[in-house]
């Protein structure tokens, strides 16, 4: 009867996942595209569906934990769902970030070609997908992999920022879409930064090893 709860358990994470990548992937098309109702629809709804999916997931975790006293694996397992719950939901926070800033930039002239931005995101993007099947299959190598990827963003934001503060000196005028871009792009290095969360705890689950101290530490 556990292993069911928790076979259910995991397809509702898997589910959510895939609705907060979906939501990653729209926020930077309804802004490459200029396609102003897509960034709409996931402030409106597709944020609604994250906040009510996190708050079944952590109602099915707690239940589970109250019926069934799991211990060892499956209590790490558990908690590590409702640790990637709250990740997710924060991934989704940060998607309407993104969407909130596209939609005051895709009407106006552009700072500057929207190169490194969707780079960014499909970097961030596959670190998501591919935390998420670390986690199902409990890949420790895959996990490793995607913590490797991490310092790409970074390095793509670090170049954002240095190019936005150019165009901001040069023109003033450009200050207001600058600071939107480079909202933007924080906002893609922080679901970099928490796809990488779950990579590092499906290491701890597979290993029991901690490896915050393999990276660089970034915000919490």
């Amino acid at each position: 009867m556990l292993q069911t709860k928790i076979n259910e358990l995991k397809k509702e994470i898997i589910f959510y996942s895939n609705h907060v990548l979906n939501m990653v992937h729209n926020s930077l098309k309804g802004l490459t595209e200029k396609d102003g109702e897509i960034l709409k629809k996931l402030i409106r709804t597709d944020e609604d569906k994250a906040n009510e999916l996190e708050l079944k997931i952590d109602e099915m975790c707690l239940t589970i934990i109250a019926q069934f006293s799991p211990k060892a694996k499956d209590l790490r397992l558990i908690l590590m769902i409702l640790k990637i719950n709250n990740d997710l939901e924060r991934i989704a926070d940060h998607t309407v970030n993104i969407a909130e800033s596209s939609l005051y930039i895709i009407d106006k002239p552009q700072v500057k070609k929207l190169i490194d931005i969707p780079a960014m995101e499909k970097t961030a993007s596959k670190m998501l997908e591919d935390a998420i099947q670390a986690f199902v299959k409990e890949d420790d190598k895959l996990a490793t992999d995607i913590i490797t990827r991490d310092n790409i963003v970074d390095n793509l934001q670090e170049q954002i920022l240095r190019e936005l503060i150019t165009h901001m000196f040069d023109n003033p005028k450009t200050i207001n879409r600058s600071l939107h871009l480079s909202r933007i792009s924080h906002n893609i290095e922080r679901i970099a930064d928490l796809s990488t969360n779950i990579a590092e705890d499906v290491i701890f689950l597979k290993k029991g090893e901690t490896v915050k101290h393999w990276r660089g530490s970034h915000e919490q």
